[in-house]
């Protein structure tokens, strides 16, 4: 039996500001933006080539704006994926690298196969990470 994951949840305050945010700055595709019910409002985005969707809301159950921490995005090129993002404008750290010694800024050489890595925050202060992988052992 397979096991996908297809959708994550994340809590926004304003619809529009993080549609916004997810598909002029991040480059998300909108699936759908659909309103409900007593101001309930669903906006369905998927990264490109992703099997995963994000589902904005403005009333997701038990989950307050801003909280939602660790989701990763994985990327071939980590040092590319900053650079687009912070051309869209999105304020987005510098590429990191976990070494032995810990978590430290990126060097010249440093192979960045599964241990290179940025992040960034959407508008409501949800957490993201974009990994690179570009071989699985």
């Amino acid at each position: 039996m397979n096991w996908t994951l297809e959708v994550v949840s994340v809590p926004v305050s304003d619809v529009d500001r993080a549609k916004a945010f997810y598909a002029d700055q991040l480059g998300f595709v909108v699936d759908h933006d659909t309103k409900g019910s007593a101001g309930m409002r669903f906006v369905q985005l998927t990264p490109r080539g992703s099997g995963c969707s994000v589902v904005l809301s403005n009333r997701p159950v038990g989950m307050e704006p801003g909280s939602l921490k660790g989701v990763q995005l994985v990327v071939n090129d980590v040092k590319a994926a900053r650079a687009e993002l912070a051309s869209r404008g999105v304020d987005v750290s510098e590429v990191m690298v976990h070494a032995r010694e810990g978590q430290r800024p990126m060097r010249e050489g440093d192979d960045l196969n599964n241990v290179g890595i940025c992040y960034f925050d959407d508008p409501d202060g949800n957490s993201w990470a974009i990994q690179q992988i570009t071989a699985r052992d």
